[in-house]
């Protein structure tokens, strides 16, 4: 059953969302502040974080970066803050989604739905390529691991997904409408300030030089290419 853990501290809304998460067979934590998130974070290992970021005692910004220093578990951002520089914000600190209240029970349960399927391992068998080696790391699409240096790179599991999905397509231009929609869903053809910040996560963690990349290669205005 999945774990979810809930961060808000209006009362309201924990209860709103507690209420629809269970009657879907969610098991629910839920704390009002983000000293109580981190500690819930780490004794009761959630497969999913619903994160306020106005929280009483930090921001919840903070909270994603406490949350990881170790764990990829898959975080969804619900915030009234609206302007694209504090989404970039939280994208860039390591959430994986961003949902802004007011907002919908049944698209808030998509977006939580489609953050715990980018999270789930990559079945075995599901395709012939499983590893792919550059000169600087090393991807293994079935373990859902990257390797530089001899060391394992962690990714978020949104940055991994955008790795998959242009590892996979090595060589092809991939259009910036087809990945906003295979990573982050169907209604997100025009987000392109998410993969601009995601890009640039993977590049500072895989390139040798990211300010000139070669393997994650920008096609302005129409996507992106990974070259091995």
């Amino acid at each position: 059953m999945t774990r979810v853990l809930v961060v808000d501290d209006e009362p309201q809304i924990v209860r709103a969302l507690v209420i629809n998460l269970k009657a879907r067979k969610y098991e629910v934590d839920a704390a009002p502040d983000g000293g109580t998130a981190l500690e819930l974070a780490a004794s009761r290992h959630p497969d999913v974080v619903v994160l306020d970021l106005g929280l009483p005692d930090m921001d919840g910004v903070e909270v994603i970066r406490g949350l990881r220093g170790w764990t990829r578990v898959p975080i969804l951002v619900l915030s009234a803050r609206h302007s694209s520089d504090e989404k970039v914000e939280a994208l860039d600190a390591g959430a994986d989604d961003y949902v802004t209240k007011p907002f919908g029970m049944d698209e808030l349960l998509a977006r939580l739905r489609a953050a715990v399927r980018r999270a789930e391992p990559v079945g075995a068998g599901e395709d012939d390529l499983t590893t792919v080696e550059t000169e600087g790391f090393t991807v293994d699409l079935a373990a859902k691991k990257v390797n530089r240096g001899g060391r394992d790179v962690r990714l978020t599991p949104t940055e991994w997904h955008l790795l998959e999905v242009l590892v996979r397509n090595t060589g092809r231009l991939v259009s910036q409408k087809q990945l906003l929609q295979e990573v982050w869903g169907p209604s997100y053809g025009t987000e392109t300030n998410y993969l601009r910040v995601y890009m640039a996560q993977l590049r500072r963690k895989l390139e040798t030089d990211p300010s000139h990349p070669q393997h994650f290669i920008t096609e302005p205005g129409m996507g992106y290419r990974f070259e091995k």
